[in-house]
């Protein structure tokens, strides 16, 4: 409990985040789509250069956007782009086409993003209070 009279954290209303930072998500969703279509490109190309290199563009995106905007929604909304892209990619058209094949790679690259999305989501900065009567990151 703070000192200032407001009471805790959790008890305070919620809040609209200022526009510059809903921009900002939305902009990493964008690149979070870019990257996943980008990625899956990429994995096929030699299998495990290729794939090392899907992969760490797209960790690099994730914790970049986490420590960009100095919050965990920073990792989200790059990591929900990403996902819906990826996910979006792996369905057949009527045609018979295709981007995933069915070899261990593409099993590795879908696996592998979701578990580094976690990861970068979970090292992510998260909200401390402002006040410095918390001992919250000492």
């Amino acid at each position: 409990m703070s000192t200032t009279g407001r009471g805790s954290m959790l008890a305070q209303p919620l809040q609209r985040p200022p526009a510059g930072r809903i921009a900002a998500c939305l902009g990493l969703f964008v690149l979070g789509a870019i990257v996943g279509l980008a990625g899956t490109l990429v994995q096929a190309a030699g299998f495990p250069g290729g794939l090392l290199l899907a992969l760490a563009g797209a960790a690099g995106l994730f914790l970049g956007g986490a420590y960009a905007l100095g919050s965990r929604s920073g990792a989200v909304a790059p990591v929900a782009g990403w996902i819906i892209a990826v996910v979006l990619l792996t369905a057949g058209r009527p045609e018979g086409d295709f981007l995933f094949g069915a070899g261990g790679g593409s099993y590795l690259f879908l696996l592998g993003g979701m578990a580094l999305a976690v990861i970068c989501a979970t090292l992510g900065p998260g909200r401390q209070p402002g006040d410095g009567s918390a001992r919250l990151g000492k």
